[in-house]
């Protein structure tokens, strides 16, 4: 029976054709490209939007609903930013607040009928990969040879062990990120499967609200927390 429910559950990631760049090399598009596509577009049009609306205000008129959020949303993203950083929150509150975007919105997508594109480790693996590069960059230029010497405090004989924790970074960040999305997609396509089809459309709406909503905020806040405590520890004098 657990069989057939799992073979009638959706939350695989699904091949959906192959797009030939040059005669040898072929891109295999899948859900995962289409939901990433379809996040990206959103964004960009939420920001065109909002830089057009915000061109054309006046100070004296009184802001719409749609100005109101979205300066509500970045106050509270630059708050949180120079919470965490301190004099040096304006060199990263760019890149926490567009990871901060990408991944709530990539995570609350499975409200709209999508298949997360973070319950994809190509996905995560990724945004770890690319924070843990600016980590390190940040790092370098500010202590200079000090940073790969650190390696050695506080004695030589540790080294191996500091190691493994550098290199452990990104695969913390990228799999606790995609391990809860994934395990909410994979718990929510077999609810989906093992519910009748009358009680399909009222029942489930509850779960997506923590599996989606509250799990998937709670998710991008603790990845874009974890980046700016990893910077501040590579930086701080």
């Amino acid at each position: 029976m657990m069989n057939a429910v799992a073979l009638d559950a959706d939350f695989m990631i699904k091949y959906l054709c192959e797009v030939p760049i040059t005669d040898k090399i072929k891109v295999h598009m899948t859900t995962t490209h289409v939901a990433m596509w379809i996040v990206m577009i959103f964004i960009m049009v939420l920001a065109v939007v909002a830089r057009v609306i915000i061109n054309k205000a006046d100070a004296s008129d009184t802001p719409g609903a749609y100005q109101n959020v979205v300066e509500m949303a970045i106050d509270m993203l630059g708050n949180m930013v120079n919470a965490s950083m301190g004099p040096q929150a304006k060199r990263f509150v760019n890149y926490i607040t567009a990871i901060f975007i990408f991944i709530i919105i990539s995570n609350v997508s499975g409200l709209l009928g999508l298949r997360p594109p973070t319950a994809d480790y190509g996905v995560t693996l990724p945004l770890g990969l690319i924070t843990f590069g600016m980590i390190h960059y940040c790092g370098i230029k500010k202590n200079k040879v000090k940073h790969f010497t650190a390696l050695f405090e506080p004695f030589a004989l540790l080294f191996p062990i500091n190691l493994i924790g550098e290199f452990a970074v990104p695969l913390s960040l990228s799999l606790r990120l995609f391990g809860n999305i994934m395990s909410g997609t994979v718990l929510m396509g077999l609810i989906y499967g093992l519910l009748p089809v009358f009680v399909k459309i009222g029942i489930p709406a509850a779960l997506h609200v923590y599996f989606d909503a509250f799990s998937g905020c709670i998710q991008a806040y603790v990845f874009s927390m974890l980046t700016m405590v990893y910077v501040n520890d590579k930086i701080a004098d």
